[in-house]
């Protein structure tokens, strides 16, 4: 069972794992709904995702270079996605959770949405954010719960172990991200 986060608020870094470049992390209770907010040194990113009390995206927005949001995506809640002009994006649709490969953390939300018994999977799908290109696709990923805090994410041929704190953010992924608060 997973705890809940703290109502004054939840913060968590990571490094590379070479240790040369860091992501900073906060989640708020703001409005009757969590906002993470992340900042991502090695690809000069910042994210701000908007999610229910159950944690369901709500809205996703990507800034990289600019004041101004770069991408701004929004959900109502049953899989059916739009930008910020309003534009549905049908190529979107029946996807509830956003993977930014660039961070360790957008992990936490299908743990944290959907209540899996240790042995359990899952098959999601997920949408697959390229910061470069701001390039957006529906992508089927696997959750596994191997334990308590031990996790299995397969994305195509690439799978990942790594173990959850008590919130179920991720503390490292051997190889890419070291956790260090």
């Amino acid at each position: 069972m997973l705890r809940g986060f703290p109502a004054d608020g939840y913060e968590a870094r990571w490094t590379t794992w070479n240790g040369q470049h860091s992501e900073a992390l906060s989640l708020i209770w703001e409005n009757e709904a969590w906002t993470a907010t992340g900042s991502v040194e090695r690809e000069n990113v910042q994210y701000v995702i908007r999610l229910s009390p159950m944690w369901q995206v709500r809205q996703f927005i990507l800034f990289r270079d600019q004041a101004e949001a770069d991408l701004w995506l929004g959900t109502d809640g049953r899989g059916r996605w739009g930008e910020i002009n309003g534009a549905h994006r049908a190529d979107l649709d029946g996807s509830f959770d956003v993977a930014l490969g660039c961070t360790p953390f957008t992990h936490t939300l299908p743990i944290r949405r959907v209540p899996l018994q240790i042995g359990d999977a899952v098959e999601l799908s997920v949408l697959e954010i390229d910061v470069e290109t701001l390039g957006v696709v529906p992508a089927g990923q696997v959750y596994e719960r191997l334990s308590e805090r031990r996790w299995c994410v397969t994305a195509g041929d690439a799978t990942v172990e790594f173990d959850v704190d008590e919130f179920g953010v991720v503390l490292d992924l051997d190889g890419r991200y070291r956790r260090v608060l």
